[in-house]
C-alpha cells in the first residue's frame, strides 16, 4: 500500500499546510537531490523509482525547481529514509497517511515506532 508525501522547503516551521506562508517557501531541485541521495534509482522517461531496503519511493522529475514536491511511498522504511534526508536538507514533510506534518525529531509521535531501529541500522552500516 502506498501513501503520498509532500516535501516542503520553507524558512517557516510548518504546523499546518492550511496555514502555510508561501513567502517563506524556498525553491529547490528536489528531483536532483533525491536521485543523488540513493544508490538504486530506476529511470524511465521522467518517472523515478528509488529502491531501498523494504521500500520504494516513486516520483516524477521536473526541470523546474519548486518549494514543494510530491512523491509516493511503498513500505514503511521509505518514510525513515525521507526523514533522514529531510533533516540533512532542512526540509519538512507532510504525510497524507497521518494528515499532518511529520515531527522529524520524534517520528515515533507520528506512529513511526520503528524509526530508532532504522537509524541504528543506517549508523551501523546495515541496510
Amino acid at each position: 500500500m502506498s501513501w503520498d508525501i509532500i516535501l516542503f522547503n520553507s524558512k517557516q516551521k510548518i504546523i499546518s499546510v492550511a496555514e502555510l506562508d508561501e513567502i517563506q517557501l524556498e525553491s529547490t531541485d528536489f528531483s536532483e537531490i533525491l536521485e543523488s541521495s540513493f544508490e538504486r534509482v530506476n529511470k524511465k522517461d521522467n518517472h523515478r523509482e528509488i529502491v531501498g531496503t523494504d521500500f520504494t519511493i516513486n516520483f516524477f522529475t521536473d526541470d523546474m525547481h519548486s518549494s514543494n514536491f510530491m512523491l509516493s511511498l511503498y513500505g514503511e522504511n521509505g518514510i525513515y529514509a525521507l526523514i533522514e534526508l529531510a533533516k540533512k536538507h532542512n526540509w519538512q514533510i507532510y504525510d497524507s497517511g497521518i494528515d499532518g506534518m511529520v515531527d522529524l525529531e520524534k517520528p515515533e509521535t507520528n506512529g513511526f515506532k520503528n524509526h530508532r531501529k532504522y537509524v541504528e541500522q543506517i549508523m551501523n552500516g546495515k541496510s
